[in-house]
Parts: structure tokens; C-alpha cells; sequence
């Protein structure tokens, strides 16, 4: 018991040790103006990640494995504001922005000649329950954004620029569904959610959720929001569109950016759809804009009564919560039938809340986060009338698709929430009892950014993955409780 104390004192030594090494670079050493990208680098960062890259008390920046994120502008932050939950210090203090960006350019032209390319996802996972087998399901995809099943043998699955693909028996069809509708494919717009009516196989309803692009004449630029419409497939096109829901025109905006566009039905039928407040942050908080809140309406578009806001002058009859970001996770627990969402937050502020029909989720006005500038958003983390996370990240993992696991094949798992993230390339599973999170491990890592997460009819887990396009099948090998078979 002696020995293993002093070990583990030994190992907090070093890690303390590393982290005062790594702050002591960021302070004490001085920095010429016109230094190269190299040499701050060496001067810098080279004690904790290498004299060549490759790794010591910090991840190597040369095997293709970017564990905060591999744009520019997610390192181009983690440099300048730092992680201090991971000991990597900020250099905004000690470097210039165009100093920066010469070490950007340092680590980008390093990372090309290391001849290093990006590891295919991995076969197996080892989880604390669960040997987990790990299959490429689905490959030959443009920018899968979400997927949904009509049973065990047909899916459906969206690609942002436009396109409806049919999978049957886990094969992609040729050709995309013809006649689906127009999306503009800029910046985070394209074709996004999908999701079939609880009683599709009678009714045959697919809900897709959009950018839809709007020209007026008196607009330089396209104006675009959130759009809800439904349809069916016959002979491999879409026909009898219906719209569900469509802001009015003066709510349509030029910006690129934070669509949401999340559906879930709740177990009683009605439709939930997110819309982010499309980067003008202050509209969140509005009752007359769609902008920032999650809505509820019936399948067909008509607003259900018991809506909070029916009936208030001045708000909009389909919210059903405000003060949202982004929110780009919807699910609905399968044994309370309660609302969770997942949403992107700013730096250092994604959230997982608890749904509740007409509160005040706080954004702009509260905030764990500050602005990616590095400025404040908020003096506020909390205030009265305004629902705190259950949950929030810091750093933020990007938060995005999420469902909870059903059926079988996962028994230790079920009724745990899947949250997927981008930036962080992660599949997370979070323990949820009495409206509080337990406990959360990381399933898969690296393997690409995960846009949506699914548990399938089959009971395996379905991960869209961005960059490689591929969607992954998990399926358990063996239950790890249970001991060697």
C-alpha cells in the first residue's frame, strides 16, 4: 500500500511538474516579433509536444489525430485562449494573431510532409461494458448529415448538398430520390434532419428539415431559415410535399449558420424541431422571432393547443422553449418520454438540457461560454427565471446528434443517451437517472466527426461520420461483466 502511494505521488509530481513547464514557456520566455512559425514553436511548444512533433507530455501534432479539433479556427483557439482543463496554456497574451498564424502555417506544412494521413476507424472498442465490434456500414456518401429507419431493412439518409439517399438491406441505392426539395448548400446549410412519422408504414410520411433559400428583389444577398416540409417516396421520388412549418418572410436571414433542424416525435405524436438563432444571438430571447427555440407543432403543421405561448400577444404560437443557441440533438427518453437536447454553445458552453415546455434556456443572457474572440458574452452564468444545464462541456465538444439506446443487443446500456460531437470526433454515453447525469464515457474517438447518432431497429448503434463520410455500425462482441468467453 506504501509503494502504490508513493507512486501515484510520484505520478501527480510529474504531471504537476508538466503543467508548470508548460505555463512557465507561456510566460517567461520572450518572443520576437518577426520569429518564424518554427521557431516559436521550438520555443514554445516543443517541451510538451516534441522537438519534432511527435508527442511527449502533449499529443503528438503529426499523426493525423487532432483530439480538440482539426480546423484552423478550432487550433487557431486552442493556441490563443489555451485548455486549461488539459494544462495547454494561452498564448493570447504572448502572441500576436499573425504570430499565430505562422505557427499554424508551421504545423499545417508539417503535418502534410510527415506523410501521416488520418487512421481508418477502428475495428473493436473497449468500453467499460461492452467489447464493441465496429463495422464501415456505409460508405460512397457526400456529407452525411443525419439518418432514420422505416425498419430493419430500409433507411433513410440526408447529405447536405441536397441529396435523399435510400439504403436497403445496408446497401446504397444508385440514385438519389428524385424531386426532393431546393436547399441552399452554404456554410452549415444543405438537407439536414430526417425522420420518418411513428406510423410511416401506414401513412408513409418523411419530415425533412432545410435551409431553404429565399431571393427577394430589394436583397443582394439569398436570404435563408429553417424549413420543415413532409413527403413521400413512390418509385423513388419525392412526391405530395407538404410544408409544416415556414417562417414568415421578414425572419429569413443572410447568414450561413446555425440552422438547428433537429426533429423528434414525443410518444403522443407531436413533432419538435430546433431552430438556431442563426447567429443573431439577441433574437433567442424574443417570443415574436423563430430564431433560438425549439418548437412543437402536430405532424400536419397546426399549432396543438396546450402550446405555452397560444394565445400570449406578440409570441409565436409554435414555441414550445427559448434561449437557445444552436441545438442540433433532440431525443425523447424512451421510458419518461422526456425532451433532452444537445446544443452548440460558444467557446467553452455546449449544454445538454432537460426540455421543459416554456422556459427560458438563458442565451444570450447566460452563458458557461465566451465568444470564440476570446471576449465576454455574459457576467452570468445563472439567473432567476432562466433554466440551467444539466450538463454543460468545457471545452465545448461541439454537441450534435444524440438518441437514446433501445432494444437488446446493448441491454447495460439501455436508455443511456448517445451524444454525438464534431469538433472532439467523439460518440459519448451519459447515464441519465432523475433529471441528472451519472456518469458519462467516451465510446469512440477519432474516428471522424460525428454529426448523428442512431439506435437502429436492430438494436445496434449507427454513427454519420463527416471526414471520412462513412456511417459505422456498432454491435456488441461481448459483455466484458461476464468475463472471457
Amino acid at each position: 500500500m506504501m509503494i502504490m502511494r508513493m507512486k501515484l505521488s510520484f505520478a501527480f509530481i510529474l504531471l504537476a511538474l508538466s503543467v508548470l513547464t508548460c505555463f512557465a514557456n507561456e510566460t517567461a520566455v520572450p518572443i520576437q516579433k518577426d520569429a518564424s512559425g518554427e521557431q516559436m514553436y521550438q520555443t514554445l511548444c516543443a517541451s510538451c509536444h516534441g522537438a519534432q512533433l511527435q508527442g511527449g507530455q502533449a499529443q503528438s501534432l503529426v499523426d493525423a489525430i487532432w483530439q480538440f479539433g482539426s480546423g484552423r479556427g478550432d487550433i487557431r483557439r486552442n493556441i490563443k485562449h489555451g485548455i486549461a482543463d488539459f494544462a495547454m496554456p494561452a498564448f493570447e497574451a504572448t502572441l500576436s494573431d499573425q504570430q499565430i498564424g505562422r505557427i499554424m502555417d508551421f504545423l499545417s506544412e508539417a503535418e502534410k510532409t510527415s506523410g501521416v494521413t488520418k487512421p481508418p476507424p477502428p475495428g473493436k472498442l473497449f468500453t467499460l461494458d461492452y467489447e464493441v465490434n465496429v463495422e464501415i456500414w456505409l460508405k460512397d456518401l457526400n456529407i452525411p448529415w443525419s439518418i432514420d429507419f422505416a425498419d430493419r431493412h430500409t433507411a433513410l439518409v440526408t447529405e447536405r448538398p441536397g441529396r435523399l439517399r435510400v439504403v436497403v438491406d445496408g446497401e446504397l441505392q444508385a440514385e438519389p430520390v428524385q424531386g426532393t426539395p431546393q436547399v441552399l448548400h452554404e456554410g452549415q446549410g444543405g438537407l439536414l434532419d430526417v425522420v420518418l412519422d411513428p406510423d410511416y408504414a401506414s401513412n408513409g410520411w418523411v419530415y425533412l428539415s432545410y435551409s431553404h433559400p429565399l431571393e427577394l428583389p430589394d436583397q443582394e444577398r439569398i436570404l435563408t431559415m429553417t424549413r420543415i416540409v413532409r413527403g413521400r417516396i413512390r418509385d423513388n421520388t419525392w412526391v405530395d410535399q407538404e410544408v409544416v412549418y415556414e417562417a414568415a418572410p421578414e425572419h429569413y436571414s443572410r447568414t450561413r449558420h446555425h440552422y438547428g433542424s433537429r426533429i423528434v416525435f414525443d410518444r403522443t405524436g407531436h413533432l419538435f424541431f430546433s431552430v438556431g438563432e442563426r447567429g443573431d444571438a439577441p433574437f433567442a430571447q424574443k417570443l415574436d422571432r423563430p430564431n433560438g427555440k425549439i418548437h412543437r407543432v402536430f405532424p400536419d403543421g397546426t399549432i396543438p393547443p396546450d402550446n405555452p405561448f397560444v394565445g400570449q400577444p406578440g409570441a409565436l404560437p409554435s414555441i414550445y422553449s427559448y434561449g437557445h443557441r444552436n441545438p442540433q440533438g433532440l431525443a425523447i427518453h424512451p421510458e419518461t418520454g422526456q425532451l433532452w437536447e444537445t446544443e452548440h454553445g460558444p467557446m467553452g458552453g455546449d449544454e445538454l438540457n432537460l426540455i421543459l415546455p416554456g422556459r427560458n434556456y438563458g442565451w444570450p443572457e447566460v452563458t458557461y461560454g465566451r465568444d470564440y474572440s476570446g471576449m465576454k458574452i455574459s457576467d452570468f452564468r445563472e439567473k432567476p427565471g432562466m433554466e440551467s444545464p444539466i450538463l454543460y462541456w468545457s471545452p465545448s465538444i461541439a454537441a450534435c446528434g444524440s438518441d437514446f439506446v433501445r432494444g437488446d443487443l446493448f441491454p447495460r446500456w439501455r436508455d443511456k443517451l448517445l451524444a454525438g460531437a464534431l469538433k472532439y470526433e467523439e460518440v459519448r454515453l451519459l447515464d441519465i437517472q432523475d433529471g441528472r447525469v451519472l456518469h458519462q464515457e467516451i465510446i469512440l474517438k477519432n474516428a471522424g466527426r460525428v454529426r448523428d447518432v442512431c439506435s437502429g431497429p436492430d438494436g445496434a448503434i449507427y454513427v454519420v461520420l463527416n471526414g471520412p463520410d462513412v456511417i459505422l455500425r456498432l454491435t456488441p462482441l461481448r459483455d466484458v461483466n461476464e468475463g472471457p468467453q
